[in-house]
This record gives structure tokens, sequence and C-alpha cells, in this order.
């Protein structure tokens, strides 16, 4: 039996990548041999549309089309997260084809304007919820720069289940969690790194790009974090804490290259990433990738 949003939520939200084709097009029937294998080891939510999904690099029709074909896929397996955003039309348009195609839940990009009001993304927020005729909303908050006080506000929202939290500051997280209501779902948002320190004040769950390539290594971090086992817990994030910083060189910038360029390694092939993210991986940093791919015997 699928499981219920709040059990997916605090477990693994894993953001699924979007394929290319050989001309460069959207390709979402490579997604299935990954999906399969990760629902098969136990991925608790896929989301579609994330940054992994490489979002800011679609079109709202390509984005349309991969929430549409991620739900077909995954075919009531499990909950699916999608990823909405951009300006609030756009963000509207996707939140409504989110809710037609069967999505479960929307994840909210925080609005990357270089002119963001607090009392601004109330209303940004209050519109993806009408226009998604309801879904639950995640707000994926990457700068927490706008303070308690306005976090409170936004998860104030009708339609608010919680938030992925993405900011390395997990004291600030502790902060928001004791002001807004206790019904609210904290998430790490900064993949299995940095869910320890984000369990450690009471978030639940993370979310992750290594479910794409070694989801089983992803759900054993998860396993031992709820069975409160830290010391297991970072002795496996040890074991794959390479490939994630890999991902972080370049400003980030390799964030999904990595991700790719490992599916490509193991013969599953998404195609490349699009401009500006990096592609492809230097030889330095694919020398890193084939070093940590031959030592966990992922071949």
């Amino acid at each position: 039996m699928p499981l219920t949003l709040d059990q997916a939520l605090t477990g693994i939200s894993g953001i699924l990548v979007t394929p290319y084709d050989d001309a460069g097009d959207i390709a979402p029937e490579k997604l299935n041999p990954i999906l399969d294998r990760a629902l098969g080891a136990g991925l608790h939510m896929p989301v579609v549309n994330g940054n992994t999904g490489e979002f800011y690099a679609l079109t709202t029709a390509e984005a349309c089309s991969m929430v549409r074909a991620v739900v077909s896929q995954v075919a009531g397996r499990a909950p699916v997260l999608a990823g909405v955003g951009r300006g609030v039309r756009d963000a509207c348009v996707l939140a409504k084809a989110s809710a037609a195609a069967g999505a479960t839940a929307l994840m909210v990009h925080q609005p990357p304007d270089p002119f963001v009001a607090p009392r601004g993304v109330v209303a940004y927020l209050s519109a993806i919820a009408d226009a998604s005729g309801g879904l639950p909303m995640m707000l994926y908050l990457r700068n927490d720069q706008v303070g308690t006080g306005a976090i409170v506000d936004f998860c104030a929202v009708p339609g608010v289940k919680g938030v992925k939290w993405a900011t390395p500051n997990p004291m600030k997280l502790a902060e928001a969690k004791a002001a807004c209501d206790p019904s609210i779902i904290w998430v790490g948002g900064l993949a299995e790194v940095w869910a320890p320190s984000f369990y450690a004040v009471g978030a639940r769950g993370f979310t992750s790009g290594l479910i794409n390539v070694w989801p089983e290594r992803s759900i054993a971090i998860h396993a031992a974090l709820e069975a409160g086992s830290y010391m297991a817990a970072n002795a496996l994030i040890s074991g794959m804490k390479a490939f994630e910083d890999i991902r972080a060189e370049e400003m980030n910038g390799t964030n999904v290259t990595g991700v790719k360029a490992a599916l490509q390694a193991l013969g599953r092939d998404c195609g490349p990433t699009r401009p500006p993210s990096a592609w492809p991986l230097t030889s330095a940093q694919k020398a890193l990738l084939d070093d940590f791919i031959a030592a966990n015997g992922l071949v």
C-alpha cells in the first residue's frame, strides 16, 4: 500500500533527473529503469521538476510534460511531489497541470526574482494554492535571510504542509520550527550529508539526488537516522560523500552533472545537462567519479 503524504515527506524525497534525447529534447521514458530501481529499493517519494531535474533549464511546457510522465510511470506506487515555481503565472500553469496529472503535492521553489517581498511570497503561495485546487504545498526554502517571522507567515498560508529546509543553518531551522504551527513538517533539503545535523534539531527525512544512482545507500542512511543511530548514518554518509563533493564543485555547477555522468557510466544515459550547468565533467572530476563507482562496486 502506498505511503501517506505525511509518511512520504518524512522519508526520502528523491529528486529525479530530467532525461534528454540526442536532439536535446526531454525523454521521460528514460526514467523508467531509474524509477523502478529506486522504488524497488524503498524510495518514499519521487520528486519531478526539482533542481536535480534542472527545473530552471526547462520551459514551463516541458515541466508540465515531465510531471504528467512521472505520475504515469510511478503508477500509484508512491506519492509524487511536483516542483512548481518561476513567475507567478508560470507557477500557476504548472500547479494546475500537476494537479490534473495526479501529483500528490507541490514543492514550491523559492522565487528567484531579484525583488522579493515576504508579503509578496504570501500572495504567490496563495495564488499557487488556488490554481492547484488545494493541493498540499511544501516550501523549498533555499535562503533563510527572509527571517523567522516571514517563514511563520509563509507556513500560515492555507495549504502549506511543510518546509524543505535547504540552507546550512540548522539552528535557524530549529528557531523556525519552534515558531511555526506544530503540524508543519520540516524536511532536510540538503541531501544526505546534512541530514544528521537537521535530524538533530527536529527535521525528518531528506532530499536526495543520489537515489538516481545508488538508492540503496540513501535508504540505508534514512533507516539509520530513523533508528537514532547517528554513528551508523555518518559511516554510511562517509562512503558516499565523494559523490556529493564532485557535485559541489564549480559553485555547485556540477550538481546535476555528477548525477548524469554517473548514470552514463552505469549504462543509464539520460543525456547531458543544459547550460549554464557544467558539462561534461573535467578529466579530474571524471577520475574522482570513476574511483567512487569502482570503490562502491556500483558497476
